[in-house]
Parts: C-alpha cells; sequence; structure tokens
C-alpha cells in the first residue's frame, strides 16, 4: 500500500475506504423508512470503516452500528460531509474513553436541519431547475443528447459536493477535535451539541407533527375553542405530548409496530368523535 493512500495511520484508513464511503452514499435512500428513514443506510455507508476503528472491541463496535444507524434524514448531497464528522468523532471515542458518544448523534441531529436547508435550495431549487431548462431546449430542437445535458449538469455539483464534503467533514471534524481536547473546551462542546440537538428536534416536532384539537363549545353566547386555550398554554402542546408519548414507549421497548397500530387505532377513535385532528 502506498504511503500517500494511506489518512489515518492510527486506524488505517486508506482512501479507498473514503472512496467506498462516498459510493455507498448513492443508496442513502435504499432503505428509507418512517422509523429510521435513512439511518440504517448510513450505517452501511461508514460501517467498514467502524469495523477498522473498533476492530479489537466488539463491544464498542456494537455500540458504534447502534449510534451511527439513529434516525437521520438529509438532503443526499451534503450527507457525506457529516459521515465524515461522525467517523473523525468515532475515532475520538475509541482513542479517548473520557469522550461522550452522546455527542456523536447531536451533532448529527443539529447539521440536519440547516445541511438540508441549503441542499434543498441548491440542489432542488437551483441546479435542478437549470439542467431541466437547458436540456428541455435541446429536446424541443430534437438533440438527443438532452438528457445527457440534463445528467451531467445535475451531477457534476453533486459528485463534487458528495466528494469533497466527504474529504472536508472528516478533516476539518478531525482537527476540531483535536483542538477542543487540548484546549480542554471538549466538555463544554458535547455540551453544546447536545443543545443544538435537542433544538432541532423540537423544530422538526413542531414543523412534521400535526396534531390539533377541534373541539369547540358554546357557553352564554361566547365561543370556545379548546385549541385555542391549548396555544395560550404552550404552542404546539398536542404534538410534543404526542411525541413525548411514543418516545416513552420506545424507551421501554415496546415495538414500533404495535407503537404505529396505538397510533393508528387512538388517532382513528379520537378523530371520528372529533376529539383530535391529525
Amino acid at each position: 500500500m502506498a504511503k500517500n493512500d494511506v489518512i489515518s495511520v492510527e486506524n488505517n484508513l486508506t482512501k479507498k475506504d473514503f472512496r467506498k464511503v462516498f459510493w455507498r452514499s448513492f443508496t442513502l435512500l435504499g432503505s428509507f423508512n418512517y422509523e429510521k428513514m435513512e439511518g440504517l443506510a448510513y450505517l452501511y455507508c461508514i460501517e467498514h470503516i467502524l469495523k477498522k476503528i473498533y476492530r479489537d472491541d466488539e463491544e464498542g463496535l456494537k455500540q458504534a452500528m447502534l449510534r451511527e444507524s439513529a434516525a437521520f434524514n438529509m438532503t443526499i448531497a451534503p450527507a457525506p460531509f457529516v459521515m465524515g464528522i461522525s467517523i473523525a468523532m468515532e475515532e475520538s471515542v475509541k482513542r479517548d474513553p473520557n469522550f461522550d458518544p452522546a455527542s456523536i448523534n447531536a451533532i448529527k441531529v443539529s447539521l440536519m436541519g440547516p445541511l438540508s436547508g441549503i441542499g434543498d435550495t441548491f440542489f432542488w431549487g437551483i441546479f435542478r431547475i437549470l439542467a431541466c431548462s437547458l436540456s428541455i431546449g435541446f429536446a424541443k430542437a430534437g438533440n438527443p443528447i438532452a438528457p445527457f445535458i440534463l445528467l451531467i449538469l445535475f451531477n457534476i455539483p453533486t459528485f463534487l459536493t458528495r466528494y469533497y464534503g466527504l474529504k472536508i467533514g472528516y478533516t476539518s471534524g478531525n482537527q476540531l477535535l483535536i483542538d477542543l481536547e487540548k484546549s480542554g473546551k471538549m466538555q463544554l462542546f458535547t455540551y453544546c451539541a447536545g443543545i443544538l440537538g435537542v433544538a432541532a428536534i423540537g423544530c422538526m416536532i413542531a414543523s412534521w407533527v400535526t396534531v390539533s384539537c377541534p373541539l369547540e363549545f358554546t357557553i352564554s353566547g361566547n365561543k370556545i375553542v379548546i385549541q385555542e386555550y391549548l396555544d395560550q398554554i404552550m404552542p404546539k402542546l398536542l404534538p410534543l405530548a404526542a411525541t413525548l408519548g411514543i418516545y416513552s414507549a420506545i424507551k421501554k421497548n415496546i415495538k414500533i409496530t404495535k407503537i404505529i397500530s396505538a397510533i393508528v387505532v387512538i388517532g382513528f377513535v379520537l378523530g371520528v368523535f372529533g376529539i383530535i385532528a391529525l
């Protein structure tokens, strides 16, 4: 093996290993589900590197694979950047027993929203539109290269973002962790990462979970709308309560299929009686 092919001497990570992550990143939507979204594919992308990092620690590998298969959802193109950071942080977990493994998922969750916003804007809102516009012009003229124009113009920035995003995520993530360890601010970093992660989850609950109460009463000629009073207590109170209830059920190791079935049944019954609207 050429010396300049080795990226991490400590864990014998090579350029070939990172190229494998790059190509596997194209399968990120291959196992999408509503429990972990892209989580299983995320693990698949970096699994071979985790096996190298935890080559002599079976329990450590098991815990790492559980961490990296957690729920994850992001626009595909910038996702390898997060994978690079995850790899760097997993190396720190293996190297430093005082490193908090929980900060890995906190960082992943905190980056999901911002990077998805950037990715959606550029790749779906700009590059896709430009590529389609140009290719349509060629297609109208009967030029057979129209589909190739679309594929080339859209995929070049996508490929470059994936490839260099992975590299930058790993190198900058590694350097950041080294600097934090030297300065003694690692504990503060993990604490802040946890706050960011929780805030991002809160935003996701408010945006994605839609539960409301349509009940209305008329008392002495005054119309009482229950949802308005709930909003005065706390906006999005019902979505938060529903999410916390489901989270508690998961923590109690209740099977996901049972939780989904309970949501369907409860939602149907309460919806029929007009108590909640989903």
